[in-house]
């Protein structure tokens, strides 16, 4: 395979999990205001940080209230990492490389793109949120389900599944960085308010909820849900089971060792965290998931190195300041 067609084809798999991960959380933070007291504070502003775009935002808006961030979030061009942008640029990698696709993979992203355009004519009002993040996540699941579905089982499939495992993972850390940031008490005897409904939001954000109750079988607590998001086996969307099947993927393809080297350290990393103690030190917790951010750079790093030509650069954009400064390298 070209490498220009394999990395085009990984960076559509990487939008395409963060348009979908991106509606996830604006949902879910929505439904919980409806959840939580009135008198209780819950910031917008959270999201912002969860998506590293805190510096680009700021430069737009003066405030982070509830319609500036929902608006910055969904359908703003100038954010690279928002549900429009996303799927544009997944649109656009798609676009270059349909001949190794099926034609319905491309039918679906394009319609999925125009819907979505078509909303920043009217703008996204609170009334018509709920349906479209709905959409935009159903749109997702489904070609989702058509890559699983119609893809053969060559290199486009395997460069599909490396650019989602990796996002996902990605994305997966973040969430539990900044939540626990404000849900893990500093000492044993503090107690945070409506802590165990914040913490449902956690598990609901990565639909993960159920599968919590059904697998670990006690209430929602903090330190359950840290090691469930991060050392479950069985979960799809936690960061062991996400870097599990990045090694798979890379163990199929040539000169993988560089590359499945970094993989297998990150994955020994997050199975032998001692969740309990972080748990107990927030602060300690922040270091680690600031490791394995600075782990998927370098393991995405040793992707771009294996098979792609740094001369051909497709269609993407950073989620973070970090990422940003590695693509930059990367077309230096």
């Amino acid at each position: 395979m070209l490498s220009r067609v394999a990395e085009n084809l990984y960076w559509l798999a990487r939008y395409l999990e963060r348009a979908e991960d991106t509606a996830r959380l604006i949902s879910v933070n929505s439904n919980l205001l409806l959840d939580m007291p009135g008198k209780a504070a819950l910031s917008w502003s959270t999201l912002i940080d969860i998506t590293g775009s805190g510096e680009v935002f700021d430069a737009l808006f003066e405030e982070r209230n509830e319609r500036n961030v929902v608006d910055f979030l969904c359908l703003s061009r100038e954010h690279d990492s928002s549900i429009l942008s996303s799927m544009a640029n997944a649109r656009e990698n798609l676009r270059t490389t349909r001949d190794v696709v099926p034609r319905e993979i491309w039918e679906e992203i394009n319609h999925c793109y125009l819907e979505i355009s078509e909303q920043t004519l009217t703008g996204l009002k609170p009334l018509s949120r709920d349906s479209f993040l709905k959409s935009v996540t159903r749109a997702c699941q489904t070609l989702t389900g058509l890559i699983e579905g119609t893809l053969s089982h060559t290199e486009a499939r395997t460069f599909l599944s490396l650019g989602r495992h990796l996002e996902r993972a990605d994305m997966t850390t973040r969430i539990i960085d900044v939540r626990s940031n404000n849900l893990l008490p500093r000492n044993p005897e503090e107690l945070i308010p409506f802590e165990h409904l914040q913490w449902m939001s956690v598990l609901k954000s990565l639909t993960a909820y159920q599968m919590y109750r059904q697998q670990v079988r006690l209430r929602v607590r903090g330190p359950d849900v840290l090691r469930f998001l991060l050392q479950n086996h069985a979960l799809p969307r936690s960061v062991l089971r996400s870097l599990e099947e990045v090694s798979w993927e890379l163990e199929s393809l040539p000169h993988h060792d560089r590359p499945l080297a970094v993989a297998t350290l990150i994955r020994a990393e997050v199975a032998e965290a001692d969740v309990q103690a972080l748990a107990r030190a927030p602060e300690q917790l922040h270091r680690l998931i600031d490791e394995f951010q600075i782990g998927f750079n370098n393991l995405h790093e040793a992707i771009a190195s294996a098979y792609f030509a740094v001369s051909e650069r497709p269609v993407m954009a950073a989620q973070s300041q970090e990422q940003s400064a590695l693509v930059d390298d990367d077309e230096d």
